[in-house]
């Protein structure tokens, strides 16, 4: 690392969004051009820089900075470059020549002590020389919070939010309680928190810690899907965390409580413990389910099903179908009730009801909404029936003018509901809680919910379950529809998926047309035989790009997880080639024509459709966990990667940014909630039991389409079958429903 002192002559490029900034820099008189995060640095300024040279293929040598020390002029010639290069509001050159010349050394104390002799100077009146003053003391505070702030290893950025955050009380914050850093400020996690307060010398067993601990604890629950933790669960992982004993977790959780930082609720042996946001959802979700869920009125009941029946018949005819009763009761229902759930694994005819249950509504001139959790499973929805449907972000209409870190906000909301009749929603596996609850506020009482899923698929990546628990409670009318439709039954994917499901073995000899299973337990052996199937023998066999062929996995690691497969997927299905472009972001390559998903939701970025001759015709706000999209181009200069996405949606991410993708030639089962592909490569050869269950692979099997091909052990497919065990998930959205239902039946 080298360290250079100078003043930053002018800023050649900067990002106001993120920070990043090209500047040139006065090293005693010569020129040096620096790149990196440089929040809110101005022309004029002093710094301290440490980095490294490196030498750029078009700019030539650089210092790539790694820290920034921000300090202050201490002569003449540095007072008067600061104060003329416009850091302060209302000083130019001329005037900064006039002020330096008239006070020399001692012009910043002058500023900051006795502002009013400014006056003195022509062209300075006493009110903009109190301005003057007040701005020259607002910069030495930040100045002087950020030298602070470095002792303690904290960035620019940081250290920039945390002033703006709290001012000058930071420096009592920061010697007291720094885990008030966790709470108040976004990027700032336990963690960061933590470290911060190591150097600062809080001690370990400090009861800031200890509450910081166990709300950090309930967060990493919540991303393993949780919404609570059982007590005794939660002290065994606050105490390993904190190394602390877990009497002294227990001691603080009643403090929690009080202070509304949590809620504890006891259900017979067991104490439940809440972040206070997610049982105030949960209890939420369950009050607005219960004013949904409307009877039609026993007096019309008989005439809407006489009128029902002889619709059924004409639009059976008209569609040359033949329902059964299951069917035929989900749509009675959907006619009768508010709210009704509809579930079913595939080729249950789950989208034959849905259209029948649409055209029914379609003649009584109803509105009807159709939306799923992501983009793809949207496109299918709207595949299948016909009818436009949307994610339920845009359903919601999302506002992309977000502050960063915030929850998402939704223009449809209790005071501008959706204007609508009916409202149905596919894929309700995939919904979190959180997104549920929202969905729920922006339906008025009155509009029918109709909900549909395969319950028997994995939960949603977010906070907790939310299919299952609406199922479990009883509360709502509930269709599972059970009967394999001829057409589907022809399937093997679906015979399959089914008996995967029951906990039946299934044939693997390879006499099926959908059906494939190669046996093979050497892990180079299988990298070899994927890259076959998608480059040479299933893009015509399913009549689809190499692209199109997904490979899912159950991991993250080890040889066969999802961060291994990509390095040899990419490798070898789009090599390194002198026209393609590439940009190194931690430890992910990324090249030009790779195969990207979006890791998590960001509200706030815009995308855009262009036409072929690159004029805008569509644009919006909003990429979600789980979208799939190409690199289309990276632009080193400027430091951007440009993402096209399903529907030709563009999107410019500044390299910062490039933590939020991922290459996607190989995915977890996990991540392909919702999506279908054409052909699935499933390898499957050894893994932990608690992970490789019938849950997963029958989550797996389902996403294909038109050939599922199986690399790896019949032992470890059969095991997986016959295994039920899955991760136990922490929801409470069932008892919350029951709760209230019992206690409304209770005052009636």
């Amino acid at each position: 690392m080298e360290t250079v002192r100078g003043y930053v002559d002018h800023i050649i490029f900067q990002n106001k969004e993120n920070g990043y900034a090209v500047i040139s820099f006065d090293v005693a008189g010569d020129e040096l051009v620096c790149v990196g995060t440089f929040q809110s640095v101005e022309a004029g300024e002093m710094l301290e820089l440490i980095g490294d040279y490196v030498e750029h293929p078009v700019y030539g040598r650089q210092l790539k900075v790694e820290s920034i020390r921000i300090g202050t002029p201490d002569d003449a010639i540095g007072m008067e470059r600061y104060l003329g290069s416009g850091a302060i509001k209302g000083i130019g050159e001329a005037l900064a020549a006039r002020i330096v010349k008239k006070f020399g050394d001692d012009t910043f104390r002058v500023i900051e002590e006795e502002p009013e002799r400014l006056a003195e100077i022509k062209g300075i009146s006493l009110h903009k020389a109190q301005e003057i003053g007040q701005q020259m003391i607002e910069k030495r505070d930040m100045r002087e919070a950020f030298v602070f702030l470095q002792q303690y290893g904290i960035s620019n950025t940081l250290a920039i939010k945390i002033f703006n955050q709290y001012g000058m009380a930071l420096y009592g914050i920061m010697r007291e309680n720094p885990y008030r850093l966790a709470e108040d400020i976004d990027g700032v996690g336990f963690k960061i928190a933590d470290e911060i307060a190591i150097k600062t010398g809080i001690c370990a067993d400090s009861e800031y810690r200890v509450r910081s601990g166990i709300l950090y604890s309930l967060l990493q629950a919540s991303a393993e899907g949780h919404i609570y933790l059982p007590e005794n669960i939660l002290e065994e992982r606050a105490g390993a965390m904190l190394e602390v004993e877990k009497e002294i977790v227990s001691s603080q959780l009643g403090n929690l409580a009080m202070d509304k930082k949590i809620v504890m609720k006891r259900k017979e042996e067991e104490v439940r413990v809440y972040a206070s946001s997610y049982y105030y959802a949960e209890l939420a979700c369950a009050r607005m389910l219960h004013d949904l869920n409307v009877k039609m009125e026993e007096e019309f009941l008989p005439a809407q099903e006489a009128r029902l029946e002889q619709l059924l018949h004409v639009l059976e005819q008209e569609q040359g179908i033949v329902l059964d009763e299951l069917q035929k009761q989900a749509v009675l229902e959907s006619v009768k009730s508010g709210l009704m759930i509809l579930s079913g694994g595939p080729g249950t005819g789950k989208t034959t009801t849905i259209n029948t249950i649409i055209r029914f509504f379609e003649t009584e001139g109803l509105d009807i909404l159709l939306a799923a959790p992501t983009g793809r499973a949207a496109k299918r929805m709207t595949e299948a029936t016909g009818y436009e449907a949307r994610t339920i972000h845009r359903l919601l209409e999302i506002n992309g003018a977000l502050e960063e870190g915030r929850s998402a906000q939704f223009e449809r909301n209790e005071e501008n509901p959706l204007e609508t009749d009916v409202i149905i929603i596919d894929e309700m596996s995939m919904v979190d809680i959180h997104l549920f609850k929202s969905l729920l506020a922006a339906v008025s009482v009155g509009t029918r919910l109709i909900m549909v899923g395969d319950v028997d698929q994995l939960p949603s990546v977010g906070p907790g379950q939310i299919l299952h628990d609406l199922i479990e409670s009883r509360a709502f009318p509930v269709v599972i529809l059970k009967t394999i439709f001829r057409q589907a039954g022809e399937s093997d994917i679906v015979v399959n998926a089914h008996k995967i499901n029951q906990g039946l073995d299934i044939e693997l000899n390879n006499k099926s047309r959908d059906f494939f299973f190669l046996e093979r337990k050497d892990v180079n052996v299988i990298y070899k035989h994927m890259i076959q199937l998608i480059r040479e023998k299933l893009p015509a066999y399913v009549e689809a790009r190499p692209w199109d062929i997904q490979v899912l996995t159950p991991m993250r690691k080890g040889n066969l997880g999802a961060i291994a497969l990509n390095g040899i997927l990419q490798q070898y299905l789009n090599p390194p080639d002198t026209s393609k472009r590439e940009h190194l972001a931690g430890e992910r390559l990324f090249r030009e024509g790779d195969k990207v998903m979006q890791i998590k939701n960001n509200y706030q970025i815009s995308w855009e459709i262009v036409s072929r001759y690159g004029i805008p015709i569509d644009k919006g706000m909003g990429v979600f966990n789980g979208d799939m999209g190409i690199v289309k181009e990276i632009r080193e200069t400027v430091r951007l990667m440009v993402v096209e996405f399903d529907e030709g949606k563009r999107v410019e991410y500044s390299f910062p940014q490039l933590d939020e993708l991922e290459l996607a030639y190989a995915v977890t089962i996990h991540k392909s909630q919702g999506s279908e592909y054409p052909a699935v490569i499933l390898p499957l050869l050894s893994g932990p039991k608690m992970l490789f269950n019938r849950n997963l692979l029958y989550t797996a099997v389902t996403r294909a389409r038109r050939c599922v091909t199986i690399l790896g052990s019949s032992d470890t497919v059969r095991e997986m079958i016959h295994n039920e065990k899955q991760h136990k998930r922490y929801s409470s959205l069932c008892d919350r429903i029951v709760e209230l239902e019992e206690s409304v039946g209770e005052n009636d």
